[in-house]
Order: C-alpha cells, then structure tokens, then sequence
C-alpha cells in the first residue's frame, strides 16, 4: 500500500482534474481576492495607528529590520530598481507557473496544493478586512522610510501609488499589509519546489525565493517584518486546514452524485423485469400455475408416464 502522506499535502486524485474546471475556478478566488483588497479599504485613521503599533513592537523586539533595508533600497538603485521589479512582478507570475507546472507534471499532488494555496488567501482577506495596516512607506517622513516604488517609478510601469499600474493606483487597497501574502505565496512556491523540485537547483530556488521576497517587501517598504511573519502563519494554518476543506468538498460532491443521479430500483421497467413475479413453471407449463387454472388446487393429475420417466406403467384409464 502506498505511503500517504499528512497535513494536506497527500496525494489525493479520485477523480480526474480538467484544466476548464480549474481555471475558472482559480480565476475566481484570484478575483475574489482582488475584490476583498478593495472593500476592506477601512478607516485610514485605524490603518495608521495599527501600522505604528506595528513598528512599536518591532522595535521593542529589536526586529526592525525594515529601516536599514530601506535605507540601502532606497541609496543604492541596482538594488531597489530590481526589487521593486521584483515585488510589482514576480507575485503574480511565479504562483500562476507553479501551479501549471504541478497541474501538468505533478497532478496526484496537485489538488492538495492548489487547496492549500487557496484556503490560505481566504485567510488572508480575513485578515486585510479585520486589520486594515498601513505600511510604512505611506506613515510621515518622520518615521524614516522612503517609497521606493515611487522613487524609482519611471523605471518601471507603476505610478506612485503601490505596485499598481500608473493611473489604476485608486483600484487598489494600499492598506491592506497584514498578513503579507506576497511572502505568503511565495513561502508556497517555496515548497512545492522543494518537495517535487527533484533537483539540488530547485531545492535552492525553493528556499531563496521566499526569503528573498521577504526582505523586498521590507526593503521596498511595503511591508513590516511581522506583514511577513503573519504571512507565514497564513499559509501554515492554512496547511493544516486544507485536508478538512477537501474532504467537506468531497462529501458536497457525493451528496450531489446522489441527489442528481436518477433512481433506478422504483422505476416500472425495474418492477417489470421479473417476468414470473415470484411463481415458478412446473415440467409441462409454460404459464406460471397453468394447471391450477385447469384442474384446480389439490387435484393435479398424476405424473404422466412421459413425467415419470421410461419404463414406468401407464396410469389406467
């Protein structure tokens, strides 16, 4: 028997996946996600002061780290052009090939992951909604963090207002930075490339890829260190609650085979494929209780001789 493995990640493909039910559906959670950025806008009053509270503990923890990034981003431009490439790209195009990748190469795996990945973004728009953040390249100056995103906007195609295209900066939730998903989805690329990676390259891409993320979403100032380790967390718990999320989906499924399926056992062309209803043909017949219905009960004639077999004597008559 196969070794299964646990929290989530078994290889589980009863039914056969078709990439026209998957698209539509990932193109759903992805609007879904999109959508929830923008109406958990919140109070930017609230936002800001979740945002210092933030920045308060951190530095009482001495876990700070967004300042002195930040301020190397924002000197030195070989590094903060390519991270603000970097953070405005790769989000949104790594995850998407992953998933591909898993789809085509990988499919006894890739339900599992894709559950995961998508319970993970529901939290984490639970989370834009109940703790709008402001990050900290939208608190005043006095705090010390520069936008690197508007500082080095005409190298790329975003305006000044987050990673959003320029003149689309007002569809996008700017406060929406805790949890950071851009760590999130990147720490799920992350394994998926070192479990089914199968080579040392893969395995390396898979660990410096969240790590890098992460210290470009600080040192772009997008987002606080603990943006990051919420976003982590996300995607740990949503690891363990996506075997729960699968099997509610496929006890939902069963129940609909169920119900969508026609009976068969009550209907006439069952109840008429049993020709003799229970009665049975003796030698001689060809209708069920023909004889009763000629001689009547209890007074069958005796076996003929051609009933009782050759040689045996001839009723007299």
């Amino acid at each position: 028997m196969p070794h299964a493995e646990t929290l989530g990640m078994e290889a589980t493909s009863r039914t056969r996946l078709r990439w026209w039910t998957e698209l539509p559906l990932i193109l759903l959670v992805y609007a879904c996600y999109s959508a929830g950025r923008l109406l958990a806008r919140g109070d930017v009053t609230h936002a800001v002061d979740h945002g210092l509270a933030i920045l308060k503990v951190e530095k009482f923890l001495h876990i700070n780290a967004e300042h002195p990034l930040n301020r190397l981003f924002t000197r030195e431009a070989w590094l903060g052009v390519p991270a603000d490439f970097w953070y405005a790209s790769l989000h949104y195009l790594v995850t998407p090939v992953i998933l591909i990748w898993l789809f085509r190469s990988r499919t006894v795996h890739y339900r599992a992951a894709r559950t995961w990945l998508m319970t993970s973004t529901f939290m984490g728009l639970i989370g834009f909604t109940l703790l709008p953040t402001c990050p900290p390249r939208l608190l005043s100056a006095g705090h010390g963090f520069v936008d690197t995103m508007a500082q080095y906007s005409s190298y790329g195609w975003w305006g000044g207002e987050a990673s959003a295209p320029r003149g689309m900066g007002g569809m996008t939730n700017q406060y929406a930075a805790m949890p950071s998903l851009h760590v999130g989805w990147a720490l799920w690329c992350g394994v998926m490339l070192w479990r089914y990676g199968g080579t040392r390259t893969t395995k390396a891409l898979g660990v410096a890829y969240p790590l890098i993320t992460t210290i470009v979403v600080m040192g772009t100032a997008n987002h606080y260190f603990l943006d990051a380790v919420a976003g982590a967390a996300v995607m740990g718990l949503g690891l363990l609650i996506a075997p729960l999320v699968m099997r509610g989906a496929d006890r939902i499924k069963a129940r609909a085979a169920v119900v969508l399926t026609p009976a068969t056992a009550g209907t006439p062309s069952a109840q008429t494929s049993i020709v003799s209803a229970g009665c049975q043909t003796s030698a001689g017949e060809r209708i069920p209780r023909q004889r009763e219905s000629r001689f009547g009960p209890g007074t069958e004639p005796s076996a003929s001789p051609s009933d009782a077999g050759d040689g045996a004597p001839a009723t007299a008559r």
